[in-house]
């Protein structure tokens, strides 16, 4: 497949002009190649190890989160130098979509994530760079059966700060770093937020507004949107592909 049309396609299906996010995300096709795709690998982030997986993988396209422009430009040395090395070298494309993947409603994180754990979705919460992103609904589950069922479907134990009711009701969920936004998930009505991590202090805004906090992995909870976008694409394009796993822990 031509790489102009597939990078049409995504720029539309993601709408990622349309999307508001960080200055330094470049959502979009971030590097080319010589023009054709052939095989897809999706991975949360861009870094030397990915691109290291995706050669091994035989991708022509690497499927990111998190792109190779996150704090702004720098110099081409040391490790920045060989991520593009190794990119150009192989002959690699790589195209980044950050809050338009969180918030899509079909291959979105936050959507995914809230069906694998069977959330009936009643709406979206949680602000950032002007634009809603979190997805919340109704699912009444004992807490520690959720903390189990996130770890089973990330393969990570979350942590949990158990300020709200022992049987959840009302859900929300902002993958990644988002314990910033707990005010939020309080203001929206909510007993139990799901993220993926938080700074110290997040710790007492849950405890003094009475929620049920998870951190349940910056990485963990943003695995599922990249691996549902590539699906998609081989769905619809016939497009093989592959996860890269290069989990950070956080």
């Amino acid at each position: 497949m031509r790489l102009r049309d597939l990078t049409a396609y995504l720029d539309d299906y993601l709408r990622v002009r349309d999307v508001p996010d960080a200055p330094e995300a470049l959502n979009g096709l971030q590097v080319a190649n010589a023009g054709e795709i052939t095989r897809v690998a999706a991975a949360v982030d861009l870094c030397e190890a990915t691109v290291r997986l995706a050669t091994e993988a035989r991708a022509d396209l690497l499927l990111v989160h998190h792109g190779l422009f996150w704090g702004g430009p720098r110099p081409l040395t040391g490790p920045a130098y060989r991520r593009v090395a190794g990119l150009l070298q192989c002959n690699i494309a790589v195209y980044s979509a950050h809050l338009p993947l969180d918030r899509h409603a079909e291959v979105g994180n936050n959507a995914v994530l809230a069906r694998q754990l069977g959330v009936s979705v009643r709406g979206e919460f949680g602000e950032e760079y002007g634009v809603t992103i979190g997805v919340w609904g109704e699912l009444e589950v004992e807490r520690m059966d959720l903390r189990e069922r996130l770890n089973q479907l990330l393969g990570s134990t979350p942590r949990l700060m158990a300020f709200g009711p022992a049987r959840t009701q009302r859900l929300g969920i902002v993958t990644g770093g988002a314990g910033s936004l707990i005010g939020q998930a309080a203001a929206a009505g909510l007993d139990t937020y799901i993220t993926g991590e938080g700074a110290h202090h997040t710790y007492f805004d849950a405890e003094e507004l009475g929620l049920n906090v998870f951190y349940a992995g910056h990485y963990a909870t943003e695995t599922v949107g990249v691996k549902a976008l590539a699906e998609h694409l081989h769905e619809r394009f016939g497009l093989p592909w592959v996860f890269l796993d290069h989990p950070t822990g956080l």
